[in-house]
């Protein structure tokens, strides 16, 4: 029981030294962001070892907080929202594949609105979206794997290369 004791308290000071050699190395003041970041960000000494357990522990207990402020960008982080707009129009086509690819070809529906109001095209712009799909129906469909996400990433280029639809992608 003392030798597993004495390992134990052997490891836990290893740990702790390093930690400390890697804070010093680091310029940061603790775990990033998150409500440990915001709870403890009064503390003075940051750099420590002590402060930065209980922000990264406040971050984790009694549910995962960072995970939710880095996706949200609440709690002192940030997120330009660009991740999960792409994610909503991939599972979106994911969903309605069939829908949207029968409007596709028909340059007009509901589901077709919807992935473009997703993909970020304003309204007042989606007739150019909604024949652009139309005119390239098989290329877009095709595209890579096939697949309703290679569909999405071949819409995004497409949007990239088009005379109106870029110049609203640029100005995001």
């Amino acid at each position: 029981m003392m030798g597993k004791l004495a390992v134990l308290l052997s490891i836990v000071f290893a740990c702790v030294q390093a930690a400390s050699a890697l804070a010093g190395m680091n310029p940061d003041t603790g775990p990033g962001c998150g409500l440990g970041k915001l709870a403890w960000s009064d503390y003075k000494q940051q750099k420590h070892v002590g402060p930065q357990v209980l922000m990264g522990t406040t971050n984790w207990l009694p549910i995962p907080s960072q995970p939710f402020a880095i996706s949200f960008g609440t709690s002192g982080c940030t997120n330009d929202k660009k991740f999960w707009a792409e994610e909503k129009a991939k599972v979106f086509a994911q969903i309605s594949f069939d829908n949207l690819s029968q409007e596709m070809a028909q340059g007009q529906g509901e589901h077709l609105a919807s992935l473009a109001t997703l993909m970020g095209v304003p309204a007042e712009h989606q007739a150019e979206f909604f024949a652009m799909t139309q005119e390239r129906y098989l290329a877009l469909i095709q595209a890579g794997d096939g697949s309703p996400a290679a569909m999405v990433e071949a819409l995004h280029e497409a949007i990239t290369h088009h005379p109106v639809l870029a110049k609203l992608a640029t100005s995001r």
